[in-house]
């Protein structure tokens, strides 16, 4: 009303604009009615709405936060285990390097005995085969002093000598028999 007779205070222009205020005014009358309306009737089914469209949000986050815990703790699995298995390398690694390692001290070891073993052995052979040729030398030494003196006292006795000395070899071989 206080609207109406300010508008109307002006005159004939009040009327118009009187009509002009109230063409606006029912539009938003109708248009606060109709949200009361659609308050008091769809407020339960739009709250029950965005609580389950919430309940639905809040659980997939708290799937998404167990998957990612879940994918978390996998990974941390896996990288413990590629830890363990880079351990095992590494021990594998270090056995494999000791173990030859020991193998080359053996071999070498071995090869020092068989190359002292051979040494000795060649050693033997060496003496053994002086000796031989010593005393092979020596028998063609002796032989050779015994054709030297044969020859020397054939040339040196007689005939009478040769004689005689053959009649004393055959009295001492008889005397003894």
């Amino acid at each position: 009303m206080i609207v109406s007779a300010a508008f109307g205070s002006a005159g004939g222009e009040g009327e118009a604009h009187s009509s002009g205020i109230s063409q606006l005014i029912w539009p938003v009358i109708n248009f606060a009615i109709l949200v009361i309306i659609l308050f008091v009737f769809a407020k339960k089914p739009i709250q029950n709405y965005l609580k389950q469209r919430s309940e639905t949000i809040a659980k997939t986050l708290d799937e998404a936060r167990q998957a990612k815990e879940a994918a978390l703790k996998a990974l941390e699995t896996v990288e413990e285990k590629l830890k363990l298995k880079d351990k095992e390398i590494a021990e594998i690694l270090s056995a494999a390097e000791r173990s030859g390692s020991q193998e080359r001290d053996r071999i070498i070891e071995e090869t020092g005995k068989l190359k002292e073993r051979v040494l000795e052995q060649a050693k033997t052979n060496i003496e053994f085969e002086l000796k031989n040729a010593k005393e092979s030398i020596k028998a063609e030494a002796v032989e050779l002093a015994m054709e030297l003196a044969e020859k020397k006292i054939k040339e040196k006795m007689t005939k009478e000598e040769q004689e005689k000395l053959l009649e004393d070899s055959l009295t001492k071989i008889g005397g003894k028999g």
